[in-house]
């Protein structure tokens, strides 16, 4: 096969054709990195790159294959990590001039366990500032790019891992979420990206054991891949107090299932959220695809009254706790945007705290009770397409003015107040070929029921199929 024919290949088809012997790890890895030398000067996705490093493990895992030891289910495959994930004894810059330079001494526990899954770690790929705000930007790697639309942003915070995806130089990546950076940079680079439920992937190092919003996920180019990625991230671990117990195992298991009689709440915009028409039409075309697979789909979604209010307010307090102690040494290297997300966390009460607490639980029984009657709920993943590249963030939606840089993101943001699962899939483009994702959220813990009806609705439409022109 041809080096870019290797790269074409989803995870999953590359990782039985290491393990049969069809290809060798030593190639699989040349191409990538090939791919990378083409097109990554385009898109700026990956901004760390090791390949002596990568190409070392990939004939220790050739010689490992060659001598029948035991291997993992990502024998082979490389990965790239988002440059918040602290890699031992390489960069991890956070994205920010206050780390350029910083060394961690300790592997992330997503890093440990992709790892002895059998992946084989080739670099880094970029971030904004701390995660913060879905553009990727930072002073220390710059922007980058979308590979439909090089004028355009590719979202945030795990940009370079959906452009890196999307361009074909990864099989699969990780990313994170906070709000919605696992959902809005693959809605904005035609790949999936699954948000778990939380717990489902235990989070180490942290200073916040007990911290509900942040999780960590997989982006990869098909529902399957992401399956196959969550069965190495998922599963508990003694580090992670809020780990669920069971076995990241079930999500390798063919994800088809019988979709007769599901029920789907459809929502165009969760009640009056701003959507641009292009989103719109482009999704509501894919409505009837549900319903040839069986599913019964309704108008309808949850009440979400204080779900702006208790994310602002968590967020706020996440970043002061995480980020407060560098403004006296650092304000100066730091963005505007991080510095008022810190500043508004200094400004919380306990009393505030607590009320938002008492409404995110509120929030869940309303949502819980809605999804008694309903199996999945689909609607937008961003409220926008993507955004000319210069623009920081969207400022007004249909007229209606968005007052913080995070407003325009509530689609997924409301999301994650819940805690639920929650997938982007590809679901069509606007007429100026730019990817609309759907977003399909299940009931609590449901991961496994999300992949299998995104992966039905994947396989019924074959958007993921189409590359960007960069990488073809």
């Amino acid at each position: 096969m041809t080096d870019k024919a290797l790269c074409y290949l989803t995870a999953t088809e590359l990782a039985l054709k290491i393990r049969s012997g069809e290809i060798s790890a030593v190639e699989t890895m040349e191409a990538h990195l090939a791919q990378i030398e083409n097109i990554n000067p385009q898109v700026n996705a990956i901004v760390t790159l090791l390949p002596e490093l990568a190409m070392e493990q990939a004939r220790k895992a050739d010689e490992k294959l060659a001598q029948g030891g035991k291997l993992g289910p990502l024998h082979g495959l490389p990965v790239a990590h988002k440059d918040l994930v602290q890699t031992k004894g390489i960069r991890t810059t956070f994205g920010s001039l206050v780390y350029e330079d910083f060394i961690p001494e300790e592997d992330a526990l997503l890093v440990e366990r992709l790892r002895e899954a059998g992946a084989i770690l080739l670099g880094k790929t970029n971030t904004p500032e701390f995660g913060a705000g879905s553009q990727t930007f930072n002073k220390v790697f710059g922007v980058t790019k979308n590979p439909y639309d090089l004028s355009k942003t590719c979202g945030g915070s795990s940009g370079g891992a959906a452009v890196s995806v999307s361009c074909r130089m990864l099989p699969f990546a990780d990313g994170s979420a906070l709000g919605g950076s696992l959902r809005n940079p693959t809605n904005f680079c035609n790949v999936v990206g699954l948000r778990p439920c939380v717990g489902r992937v235990p989070s180490w190092p942290s200073e916040f054991g007990w911290n509900s919003f942040a999780v960590d996920g997989p982006i990869a180019r098909t529902v399957e891949d992401a399956a196959l990625m969550l069965s190495v991230l998922a599963g508990p671990d003694l580090r992670s107090p809020i780990s669920l117990p069971e076995s990241g195992a079930v999500f390798r298991k063919p994800l088809e299932r019988d979709l007769k009689g599901l029920r789907i709440a459809w929502s165009a915009d969760l009640g009056g959220l701003p959507v641009d028409s292009r989103v719109t039409e482009t999704l509501e075309a894919q409505r009837e695809v549900f319903e040839d697979l069986g599913c019964i789909v309704e108008q309808g979604f949850p009440d979400f009254s204080d779900a702006d209010e208790i994310f602002k307010t968590f967020r706020a307090w996440f970043y002061e706790m995480n980020h407060g102690s560098l403004l006296p040494e650092h304000r100066d290297k730091m963005k505007e945007t991080v510095v008022w997300n810190i500043e508004s966390g200094m400004k919380l009460s306990g009393p505030e705290l607590g009320r938002a607490e008492v409404k995110r639980t509120a929030l869940f029984h309303r949502v819980r009770k809605f999804m008694q009657n309903y199996d999945f709920l689909a609607l937008p993943v961003s409220q926008v397409p993507p955004f000319p590249i210069e623009q920081e963030f969207v400022s007004e939606i249909n007229g209606v003015k968005m007052e913080t840089y995070l407003d325009w993101m509530r689609s997924c943001y409301f999301i994650s107040v819940t805690g639920q699962p929650a997938i982007s899939v590809p679901s069509g483009f606007t007429s100026d070929g730019l990817p609309v994702l759907l977003q399909l959220v299940g009931k609590p813990r449901d991961d496994l029921g999300v992949l299998q009806l995104a992966c039905a609705f994947e396989k019924a439409t074959g958007f993921y199929q189409q590359i960007p022109g960069v990488a073809q």
